[in-house]
């Protein structure tokens, strides 16, 4: 299958500024990138997709997202633990909401239900499903603190032995990264985030346990001594460390091509945006929330100055933040951070698909066809994302999820 996308504001993702071509797809990968809207021959392709000026960009790709967190814009849940059943039809859904919103790759940080998400993703892969690709994990592994903070599921034990057994279910079961909660959180339990919840044992155990089994790790991670030993532990990927000093700053810019950094706005935006019925209390995560995204003004843009590659990815899932809104980190970086729009979108592109470990994240020759035609340009309001209705096509692999036709009917 040949198709040529024409006359169309083609942003690649690699930095440069907007630029007018046409694209041509054979299969599921991009086989030429030309600079002028009608370079290439339209009589030698099956299909044909007029642009009308509109801007051609790569798929987005969430890096914290959580599937399993049941709540979606088409549905929420007042409750996390649901029966197996109703999370996997929660989980099924929110693949295809979030691939409906212009999503096309995700990297998973955990999920309630162990053993789901390889299922989801061999399910999505097959084509039995629709869903944007997918990094699978398994549940949040979370042992009880020192203190008896209790955030989250042991799984088998503690001590190293426990963790590489975990690593060893874990790659059985086909998840590809493994998520870690280092420290607690204080928007679940006011006073827990200093606390770090693993031994240096375990989080080398880890390290050693996933390079042999050829899986990352995903660290939950808030204050300095937590960064530093998801950083021991050669986690692929850190979240939040909203807390990190001037030390663990510098470390993490000297480390920088070793991990990615998600610091995870949309869930405080989200926790300071609700408005919960009275017999809900929300104060102590709205207090946090507050507390991190101002830390957090200061942190982002030092860390990214620093060279540290930043994505997005918020959270999403709780009923006050409904998987669906991702796109909202994007304006979320513009307005908290400091970013350009275009600095923005190339942390949900091409940071997101080095993270992904794919070819995605770039419309460039030679890289798989997922692609974004969106109605305006996200260069210049990246907040018009967050509007599915803008979105005019959806490609995932050559395939198309969304044809610019029906949106055009629509």
């Amino acid at each position: 299958m040949r198709t040529l996308i024409r006359d169309v504001q083609i942003f690649d993702g690699s930095g440069s500024p907007l630029r007018p071509g046409a694209v041509l797809i054979e299969g599921d990968r991009i086989s030429r990138v030309a600079d002028t809207p009608d370079a290439l021959d339209a009589e030698a392709v099956d299909q044909v997709i007029e642009g009308h000026g509109r801007t051609l960009m790569p798929g987005l790709v969430d890096a914290h997202t959580h599937l399993t967190w049941a709540s979606s814009i088409e549905k929420i849940y007042h409750q996390f633990i649901l029966p197996p059943e109703e999370h996997k039809v929660a989980a099924w859904r929110n693949a295809r909401v979030l691939l409906d919103q212009g999503f096309t790759s995700l990297y998973s940080a955990g999920t309630l239900v162990d053993g789901i998400e390889p299922e989801l993703a061999a399910a999505i892969e097959a084509g039995e499903t629709p869903g944007p690709r997918l990094v699978p994990s398994t549940i949040e592994r979370s042992p009880e603190g020192a203190e008896g903070v209790d955030t989250g599921n042991v799984f088998n034990g503690r001590g190293a032995d426990a963790m590489r057994g975990f690593v060893k279910h874990c790659a059985e079961a086909g998840v590809q990264s493994i998520k870690l909660v280092v420290s607690g959180e204080d928007a679940l339990k006011p006073g827990t985030a200093q606390h770090v919840l693993y031994t240096e044992d375990e989080m080398i155990a880890a390290r050693e346990a996933t390079r042999e089994a050829g899986l990352w790790i995903a660290a939950h991670a808030y204050y300095p001594d937590a960064v530093n030993l998801a950083l021991d532990a050669g986690a692929r990927v850190i979240y939040h460390a909203s807390y990190a000093d001037d030390a663990t700053v510098a470390r993490m810019i000297a480390e920088k091509d070793r991990f990615f950094y998600a610091p995870g706005p949309g869930v405080s935006v989200g926790a300071l945006e609700a408005t919960p019925p009275p017999h809900i209390d929300m104060s102590a995560m709205k207090a946090s929330a507050a507390d991190r995204l101002e830390r957090e003004a200061k942190l982002v843009p030092a860390l990214k100055a620093g060279g540290v590659r930043v994505l997005i990815g918020g959270d999403y899932g709780f009923p006050f933040n409904p998987n669906g809104r991702n796109a909202r980190d994007l304006a979320h970086f513009v307005t908290h951070y400091g970013y350009t729009p275009a600095e923005a979108l190339i942390a949900a592109t091409r940071l997101g698909g080095e993270l992904m470990g794919l070819d995605v994240g770039q419309v460039r020759e030679g890289w798989l066809a997922d692609l974004l035609l969106v109605d305006g340009d996200p260069t210049a309001d990246v907040a018009i994302l967050q509007d599915a209705a803008r979105l005019a096509m959806i490609m995932k692999g050559g395939a198309l999820h969304k044809a610019p036709a029906a949106a055009e009917a629509a």
